[in-house]
């Protein structure tokens, strides 16, 4: 394999959704971090001009700094794979089951790991079937508060809390404009937290827990990317036990979807400090206001030295 100073790496960010500008952002901190440890990274955007690129002189490995479809629906990963080109992170089949929030919980739930409950509806049968029925029997069914959010998205966009059942449509309309599938949950009321999970060659780890503060109570797109809308907690203001059976959770949910690298699972921890799972992220978020860099730096490791194993983890694999 060489030295870390012989490898070469490429970091793609960019992409065509509608989290390109926060893309862009972790990437040129991916960037930085890697040529901090004193590797060759390069950024490059995931266009028409990738595979060009790949084939004329192909990396050693790809870190991918890509949010939402792009980076995390298992795609692009795939084609990855048919050009021979090493990556950091979850696989294509992996990172295709996580995406989807309804299989993945259904994935959680049939391992036992607790999940709030859920209906995920398509728009078309959310017409076909009546909206106002539809809805009534969301609301009798799962009750109040609700939590609607695209099937397959993240940074929070399209997200909405519903406290009332006349705000119902509306969130529901709102969620539509992001995904043809709305995820309908339970919301659980509790201190929300969030698990970073990384493996540099031991095995997975989970980093400090992190708790999230949202000003307003919501933690959607601008809580998450506007600096002084949220305060995070590093680590969590959890009892040792709880944060034991968080981080325990957390990495079984890891081992439940067959992820592999990093990524970030996150989490309702209820009154009684019962953790359940909402979901995970296989393409986690590494700008300046990211919560998986808080946990690395917390757990007093650099950011460049974590990538740079990650990196040769990956073209290890290729190796094998």
């Amino acid at each position: 394999m060489g030295t870390r100073e012989d490898l070469r790496v490429l970091v793609l960010a960019g992409g065509l959704s509608y989290e390109r500008d926060v893309s862009l952002r972790s990437g040129r901190r991916v960037l930085d971090a890697l040529r901090s440890v004193g590797l060759t990274a390069e950024l490059h955007d995931a266009d028409v001009s990738l595979l060009p690129a790949l084939q004329a002189d192909p990396p050693d490995a790809v870190v991918i700094a890509l949010h939402g479809a792009t980076g995390e629906d298992g795609s692009l990963r795939g084609v990855l794979d048919l050009c021979g080109v090493p990556y950091v992170g979850a696989d294509a089949q992996a990172a295709r089951l996580a995406w989807d929030k309804p299989s993945a919980k259904s994935m959680l739930r049939e391992a036992g790991i607790p999940t709030p409950d859920w209906v995920a509806l398509p728009h078309d049968r959310f017409s076909e079937l009546g909206a106002v029925a539809v809805l009534d029997r969301i609301v009798d069914r799962l009750g109040l508060p609700l939590m609607v959010k695209p099937a397959q998205g993240g940074s929070g966009l399209g997200a909405a809390v519903v406290r009332e059942a006349g705000d119902l449509p509306a969130a529901m309309v709102g969620c539509f404009a992001y995904d043809s599938t709305a995820l309908v949950e339970q919301y659980v009321t509790g201190t929300n937290v969030t698990v970073s999970i990384v493996d540099r060659g031991d095995g997975p780890e989970t980093l400090p827990i992190v708790e999230i503060v949202p000003r307003d109570g919501v933690y959607d797109y601008a809580a998450r990317y506007t600096a002084g809308l949220t305060t995070w907690h590093v680590p969590a203001r959890l009892s040792a036990a709880v944060a034991g059976r968080v981080s325990e959770m957390a990495l079984a949910a890891y081992k439940a979807l067959g992820l592999r690298d990093l990524s970030r699972i996150d989490v309702i921890v209820t009154a009684d400090g019962e953790p359940q799972v909402l979901g995970c992220n296989v393409s986690p978020g590494l700008t300046e206001t990211s919560l998986l860099p808080l946990a690395v730096h917390a757990a007093g490791v650099d950011l460049g030295d974590v990538l740079s194993a990650l990196v040769e983890r990956a073209v290890a694999r290729r190796e094998r």
